[in-house]
């Protein structure tokens, strides 16, 4: 008789991976089982913090600049580009001014916006200002320009130069449009001179109709309140017939309008060629700040104050490199994201990971370590969890098994009927899918069935057992 052929060397390969396979799904099964309610209960924690954290900021925000042709609208198109970076849409509201942003601001209109200092309405008595606005620091200094035609200098004055706002009585002067911030913190500058306002000739355009008025003479002289960087202003100082105030006072002014500090136009600074302005100017000038609600995302606060440092760190004719944005709340409360910023600078990991990852981290951070404190005691349980599951399976044999081996010795059945049962609890052993790591315990079950198939072989015969009485012979 001929021997079976035995399987190729490859078969017995392939049936091995699969034996592998089917162990490695048995116990990631058993994992999967017993860890489950742990995995499941600190993905729910993750996904509550996320909701309740909200880290990421809105795709899309609001800020509100001013006039077209001022510079609140140059730098609001830097923060657009800056913002853009990381995937955030800036939406620029064009407006009158100060007034107009803060209005927008507390109607909730729009998430952030600038503000002139001394440009908000004066608050009676002790007043607080609106809680719900924050500030994110002094952007930069926003001179008052008062340009003034020569001609009526002449004529009014007698002279070409005018040195004190107080010469201006009776002069046809545009103050701003209202909602812009130029008219208040001027009324602080006539009131501080003895004129009222109230008995002056007044205009209130916006800015590029008065500088045509100024320019056709049908006004004498306009009052600004913006940064160097305007258009309309460096068009101004290059303009013949057109004279711009020296603010001889400067000091005295900052000592009785705290919204004002003094600065200098240096001479030539404006054009080196032709010796513009002649002379040093002596000017006063408010800070511009940067507000958002309160409610305004934190993130969003990041990288608003991270696109101020880097947009308005320049040195101009006013400030020196690095000077600006400062942590200078004004009349607002700085906020604490500014306040982290100003402290300790760009966060440490978003100068290494993408903004949106390290953001996550950054306003996570505390939460998941709270969340894992609280999840390794749970965890702890899953090992001794899981050794129990995959042990019970085949320790439950175990009981069977004994009860044929107490059957045996009370002989309370017959050897063949335990025989048949042990093979029977033998075959399903056999079958029991128990993960690698546990196949020893497998192997001891089956050798205990063995020893006790064993000990039914050896059993010596009962007296009274008729399948083993000597058969008469007829």
């Amino acid at each position: 008789m001929s021997a079976l052929p035995r399987p190729s060397p490859s078969r017995r390969l392939g049936r091995a991976a699969a034996l592998q396979l089917r162990a490695t799904l048995l116990s990631l099964r058993d994992l999967l089982l017993t860890g489950g309610p742990v995995l499941l209960l600190a993905v729910g924690l993750v996904w509550m913090a996320y909701v309740v954290l909200d880290p990421n900021p809105p795709r899309h925000m609001v800020l509100a600049t001013g006039g077209a042709q001022g510079a609140y609208a140059e730098f609001g198109k830097r923060y657009q580009q800056a913002l853009a970076r990381h995937g955030i849409e800036v939406e620029l509201r064009a407006t009158r001014g100060s007034l107009d942003n803060l209005k927008l601001l507390q109607d909730g209109e729009v998430d952030a916006a600038f503000v002139q200092g001394g440009a908000d309405e004066v608050r009676g008595g002790d007043e607080p200002p609106p809680e719900d606005l924050l500030s994110l620091g002094g952007l930069f200094r926003e001179p008052v320009w008062v340009f003034y035609r020569e001609q009526a200098a002449v004529e009014r004055a007698g002279r070409e130069r005018l040195e004190s706002l107080s010469q201006l009585d009776g002069w046809r002067l545009n103050v701003g449009q209202d909602g812009s911030g130029v008219t208040n913190l001027m009324r602080r500058l006539l009131e501080a001179n003895g004129l009222d306002m109230a008995a002056m000739p007044l205009s209130r355009l916006a800015t590029t109709p008065a500088v045509v008025e100024l320019l056709e003479g049908r006004i004498d002289a306009l009052a600004l309140v913006s940064a160097p960087e305007s258009p309309i202003v460096r068009m101004l100082l290059i303009t013949p017939g057109i004279r711009l105030l020296d603010f001889t006072q400067a000091e005295a002014y900052a000592r009785r309008v705290p919204q004002v500090s003094p600065v200098l136009l240096p001479r030539g600074v404006v054009d080196l060629a032709r010796d513009l302005p002649a002379q040093d100017v002596h000017l006063v000038s408010a800070t511009a700040a940067l507000l958002v609600r309160e409610n305004t995302h934190p993130a969003l606060q990041q990288l608003l104050v991270q696109a101020a440092r880097r947009i308005h760190g320049e040195p101009n004719w006013f400030q020196h490199k690095g000077e600006y944005p400062k942590a200078q709340a004004g009349d607002y409360a700085l906020s604490p994201e500014a306040q982290r910023f100003y402290a300790a600078g760009e966060p440490l990991l978003q100068r290494h990971l993408p903004f949106w990852l390290s953001n996550l981290i950054d306003r996570m951070w505390v939460v998941l370590v709270s969340i894992i404190a609280v999840l390794i005691p749970l965890s702890r349980v899953v090992p001794p969890l899981y050794n129990f599951r995959v042990r019970s399976r085949i320790f439950r044999w175990y009981g069977l098994l004994r009860d044929i081996e107490q059957q045996q010795a009370e002989a309370a059945r017959a050897p063949a009927d335990l025989l048949a049962e042990l093979d029977q609890l033998d075959e399903r052993v056999g079958r029991l899918p128990v993960p690698l790591s546990y196949a020893e315990e497998l192997y001891a079950l089956r050798s205990h069935i063995a020893l006790v198939r064993q000990r039914l072989h050896e059993r010596p015969p009962a007296p009274n057992d008729p399948e083993t009485e000597p058969r008469s012979t007829p």
